[in-house]
């Protein structure tokens, strides 16, 4: 299946190191502020894109700690010397692989069209985040990260528990706008256990190599999130709550139920604090 409009600038986003992430940022704010030479020239950034490219494949294969400046810089086919100039050891190297793996979720986020997302069928709007998620990972960059953050995380200088805690906001946000009348505690507990649940089955899938066990993982993944999400997010109460439930007002979807009038159920506005009756035709 391919994406659908809304999903597409979410992939491609993700595909890039040099798109437009959201201002909020991790501790080094900047992707390359651990380097000592900023590239400045094209063939100067391609360099570094394939030390941090290398040095993602040796950290795969033989672990950090095994890791070596010189096996990544025999990796990435370029001379010791040349890395040093833009990286003074394998920890800052690391550091600028957490920062543009960040980098490229951030946008992958940013460029979310969450509003068209939300209005999608549930099996949808699913297969379309998970796919999304499944193509940042076939970076390498972004598949070690991930990997390392649950088994070495003691390596890490920019990226912590706070990436996840954004992941459910991320998500909270999808739901909300798919069925605003939740509760927030309600909606965030949604989306805490899809990425917490996520995140076990995703490190499960990355860290094994077989093909088939992935492709089979990953679509077990978008079923087990669809069918936990179906009793609060199914297609008829989506359906409901976004082609009917606006303030007739505001054009807001955030409102709460208030009691009913001559046998019809009447709400709450909580962005313009006006009351309305449900509409006949609903």
């Amino acid at each position: 299946m391919r994406n659908p409009s809304c999903f597409q600038n979410m992939t491609q986003s993700s595909r890039s190191s040099t798109s437009q992430p959201s201002t909020s940022q991790p501790s080094t704010s900047q992707p390359s502020s651990n380097l000592r030479r900023q590239p400045k020239q094209q063939r100067s950034k391609e360099r570094v894109e394939s030390i941090l490219d290398a040095a993602a494949a040796v950290f795969d294969r033989v672990g950090y700690d095994a890791a070596t400046t010189h096996l990544i810089a025999i990796e990435a086919g370029t001379a010791i010397g040349s890395l040093y100039q833009f990286f003074p050891d394998k920890a800052a190297i690391f550091n600028a692989m957490e920062l543009r793996h960040w980098e490229r979720v951030r946008a992958m986020w940013s460029q979310t069209d969450v509003a068209a997302i939300a209005q999608l069928p549930l099996r949808q709007m699913i297969h379309g985040l998970v796919a999304g998620v499944s193509e940042l990972f076939e970076q390498p960059v972004s598949r070690v990260v991930f990997i390392q953050f649950f088994v070495a995380r003691q390596i890490f200088q920019s990226i912590d528990e706070s990436m996840t805690q954004e992941a459910i906001n991320f998500m909270a946000s999808i739901l909300r706008q798919r069925q605003p009348q939740l509760s927030d505690a309600k909606l965030r507990r949604l989306a805490e256990v899809c990425v917490t649940t996520s995140n076990a089955l995703i490190l499960s899938v990355l860290r094994n190599p077989d093909v088939t066990y992935q492709q089979a993982m990953t679509q077990e993944i978008e079923d087990l999130i669809v069918a936990y999400l179906e009793p609060h997010m199914g297609d008829t109460i989506g359906h409901n709550v976004m082609k009917v439930m606006k303030c007739p007002h505001c054009r807001s979807v955030q409102m709460s139920k208030n009691g009913y009038r001559r046998g019809k159920q009447c709400y709450l506005c909580k962005d313009c604090g006006k009351q309305f009756v449900q509409p006949d035709d609903e």
